[in-house]
């Protein structure tokens, strides 16, 4: 498939959903579902004349830096905990346990110990996100080959060496799998933390609108939200091919043989 067939594919369907929402609102007359058009007449104004800096790039940067945190909690802790059968036996009641907990519900909790500025919500994020990380990181672990991992160890390679070059490669699949879900999980809660006394942010913005009764403008929050989404599906995507180049060449060569 050409890229050009791939981009046609991927356009195709936002571009019929776009149309039949310009069409099946061109004449609405409702006040809670106002045509397309005058939502995006009003979209640059609402968020391009001091609210990209004031909101979006706050949001953005609560939401990577609380996702970032989870990165490194995840990773490091599901490599001890898969590689290591007493303190996975020890440790799985507990992350159970928490991995319940929705993490909407502790915002109360956290804002008694982090206060209610950005160290909560980025705590929610991370809170939140940290799971799917951890979760697939320990299986990940505990599926790599133990004749490598019997290899490497008469190799005499190190413990750095062997998580480095053998553990988190052989895992990197599932670890990506897991950062895939933490990142959509992120910003879930990058809107829900910003709800909880804040006075900036996305979710903050777009609720005030809802609650000034300024409908196209809390529409645009929404549609933003969506595009920030995408984008950093793109990226992620990116990262991914790049991170997972040879597992990606392998399948491919098992495809072809």
């Amino acid at each position: 498939m050409s890229s050009v067939q791939r981009v046609g594919y991927a356009l195709a369907l936002p571009i019929i959903l776009i149309a039949a929402w310009w069409f099946a609102t061109a004449n609405s007359t409702s006040f809670f579902w106002p045509p397309l058009q005058s939502i995006l007449e009003v979209f640059p104004e609402t968020w391009f004349e001091g609210r990209f800096v004031a909101d979006v790039i706050p949001s953005v940067t609560r939401l990577l830096t609380g996702y970032a945190i989870a990165l490194l909690i995840g990773i490091g802790v599901g490599v001890a905990v898969g590689s290591s059968r007493v303190l996975r036996e020890t440790a799985e009641p507990v992350l159970e346990f928490l991995r319940a907990v929705p993490p909407p519900v502790l915002v109360p909790v956290i804002m008694l110990f982090a206060g209610i500025g950005d160290g909560m919500k980025i705590s929610v994020i991370a809170f939140g996100c940290v799971w799917p990380i951890l979760l697939n990181t320990v299986e990940g672990v505990r599926g790599v080959d133990e004749v490598l991992s019997d290899t490497a160890r008469t190799y005499g390679l190190g413990t750095a060496t062997r998580v480095r070059s053998l553990t988190l490669r052989a895992a990197s699949p599932q670890i990506m799998a897991g950062a895939r879900q933490g990142l959509s999980v992120g910003i879930i809660l990058m809107v829900i933390s910003e709800m909880f006394a804040a006075s900036n942010g996305l979710g903050f913005t777009t609720v005030q609108f809802q609650r000034s009764f300024a409908i196209p403008e809390m529409w645009t929050g929404i549609i933003l939200l969506g595009l920030i989404g995408v984008v950093l599906a793109f990226v992620f995507r990116l990262v991914e091919r790049r991170v997972l180049s040879w597992y990606l060449g392998l399948r491919a060569a098992q495809r072809k043989g």
